[in-house]
């Protein structure tokens, strides 16, 4: 991994606005989000055989979910004529099943014109609103307000407010393949994929993509955002385009993938999450929602198709992680993970950090507190999953050239091959799962909370995860030296896997483990109410809330460093 921190600001790979790629997708938003939505609709007749029944079926399924949708699970942010839309299409439908004139023919005609009507409106739903006007002036906000906050932290006294000794670049480190993510931005097209821990993941990234010098990506932001009106702002300017999880119909699917498909397609550098949602566990995602990565694949086939042979039709794929030492929402997280995990055995609590005032508050106290935050960028890789050099070519495993073109080629030319194509994608998604892996950072909390689980778990060796959960905290103590060396004995072992190029670690784990476990104890989930680990009088290690540790603890969850214990 690159040691190669960012400490100032990039000069932009783009310096003219009106070359960016997103700023026109924006000024053609009218005809792109028409050529998408009939693009959704070509992909639902092809799913469906142009089977009127089955078009059929699938209207009528969209239609009760999406009913079902406002009734129990409304949000601030649906437009106000949600319900009267889909009492319209129920009517249409209505009208269609009932009229004995129509022919078969006719229906399906009828059908059709429903599902466009759908795909529409699903279409200028998803499309991005992206302004550059609004994009400079959150960009400086977020670095002013961030910097001010970090300042007035480090150096005492309101005049610090107003200091620029400390800047935001000293507190997010940034670090790995910078060089080569800014080169290839200028050729092809990328795809960044980061992990997905917390709320805050969306602006940090926007932030990072803008201190590299690269144009603003497009990317899926989940709907509920949108809810909180402090996210909304930035979300509408950092070039976000909706992503509704409670819609899991065919219909609203296939438009959020013919979104995807025709901006990578355009041009538009693209981010989304491939975990889908923030990781309710704490560990790093093993499983990927398939669907918008899937996008990446078609994309790349489509430009092949279209004659672009060359670098610039080449989609590049960048995984990304995000390290913190705590996740504002943990606490909510856990819960949700161990009630689905446990179903009855696990009872949920009210969630919390649901409010624009809560995130502010959250912000002072991140920056107030002196904790890091380190963002690695991994090294680009072909649809295929194939580690690319620095002019964009792909390479096989002993580094010599390929072409990504072979691989969509049957008879000696391009074809659609859905089977062929899906298998690719598992491929990409299992390729990026080792990267996350290989480039995840190993932060002293990391460290501490996974030693400390595990030693509670080791010794109550018959109780299951919900029974260790709910241990009485009497139970819940291990002598210092003991914890120091297990906590000695996975680092050692990290460090074999570092030299295996396996994981990553932090510069502050280069201390004596003393100075380590300090610092772990001291960053681990900091702010939250109930800590984590905490340090008796007399020295031994305790917890307060045994859910938090095992969220924290599963950062290292996937490398085998249970064995140990």
């Amino acid at each position: 991994m690159e040691e190669n921190y960012i400490k100032h600001r990039h000069e932009p790979i783009i310096p003219r606005q009106d070359e960016w790629p997103v700023v026109k997708l924006a000024r053609e938003r009218k005809d792109f989000v028409k050529k998408v939505a009939e693009m959704a609709e070509k992909r639902v007749l092809s799913l469906t055989g142009d089977n009127p029944e089955i078009l059929k079926e699938e209207l009528e399924t969209t239609l009760y979910r999406e009913k079902l949708r406002i009734k129990q699970n409304p949000w601030a942010v649906d437009p106000d004529d949600e319900a009267q839309f889909w009492n319209e299409v129920k009517q249409a439908l209505l009208q269609i099943n009932t009229d004995s004139h129509l022919r078969k023919a006719g229906k399906a005609k009828a059908y059709r014109e429903v599902l466009q009507k759908i795909t529409n409106r699903y279409s200028a739903e998803i499309a991005s609103n992206f302004k550059a006007s609004h994009y400079k002036f959150t960009r400086r906000v977020v670095t002013f307000g961030f910097s001010r906050l970090l300042n007035a932290a480090r150096v005492k006294g309101f005049k610090s407010i107003f200091s620029n000794q400390y800047t935001l670049q000293d507190k997010i480190q940034i670090t790995g393949h910078t060089d080569q993510i800014r080169d290839l931005a200028t050729k092809g097209t990328i795809v960044m994929v980061p992990t997905h821990f917390s709320n805050l993941d969306s602006i940090l990234i926007g932030w990072i993509i803008s201190v590299l010098g690269m144009p603003p990506f497009i990317y899926g932001a989940g709907l509920n955002l949108f809810n909180i009106s402090i996210f909304a702002y930035f979300m509408n300017a950092l070039g976000a385009y909706k992503v509704d999880r409670r819609k899991k119909n065919l219909l609203y699917l296939e438009t959020l993938k013919s979104y995807s498909k025709e901006a990578i397609q355009f041009g538009c550098h693209s981010l989304f999450f491939p975990g889908g949602t923030r990781s309710r566990s704490g560990m790093i995602e093993s499983k990927l929602k398939l669907g918008l990565l899937s996008t990446a694949i078609e994309a790349q086939r489509a430009n092949f198709e279209n004659g672009i042979n060359d670098v610039s039709g080449k989609i590049f794929i960048v995984p990304v992680t995000i390290n913190y030492h705590f996740v504002l929402e943990a606490p909510g997280l856990i819960r949700d993970y161990l009630s689905m995990t446990g179903q009855e055995r696990y009872y949920k609590e009210n969630d919390e950090f649901s409010t624009s005032y809560k995130i502010s508050k959250f912000l002072v106290k991140f920056f107030t507190k002196g904790s890091d935050i380190s963002v690695s960028i991994g090294q680009a890789m072909d649809v295929l999953g194939n580690y690319v050099d620095q002019d964009g070519n792909s390479l096989d495993k002993r580094g010599r050239i390929i072409h990504t073109r072979d691989y969509f080629v049957s008879e000696g030319k391009v074809t659609v091959d859905p089977q062929r194509e899906e298998e690719y994608t598992h491929m990409l998604g299992k390729r990026i799962v080792e990267e996350f892996h290989r480039i995840n950072r190993v932060f002293s909390s990391h460290l501490v909370a996974f030693v400390a689980f595990e030693m509670l778990k080791a010794r109550n060796s018959k109780l299951d995860l919900f029974d260790l959960i709910r241990l009485p905290e009497e139970e819940i103590s291990i002598p210092y030296e003991e914890f120091k060396a297990a906590c000695q004995l996975v680092m050692d072992k990290i460090l074999e896997l570092k030299s295996q190029n396996l994981i990553d670690v932090a510069p502050h784990l280069n201390r004596s483990m003393d100075e380590i476990i300090h610092h772990g104890l001291d960053n681990v989930g900091m702010y939250h109410a109930k800590r984590p680990l905490i340090r008796s009088t007399k020295g031994d290690i305790l917890t307060e809330d045994m859910s938090l540790l095992y969220f924290y603890h599963n950062r290292l969850h996937g490398y085998g460093l249970e064995k140990l214990f």
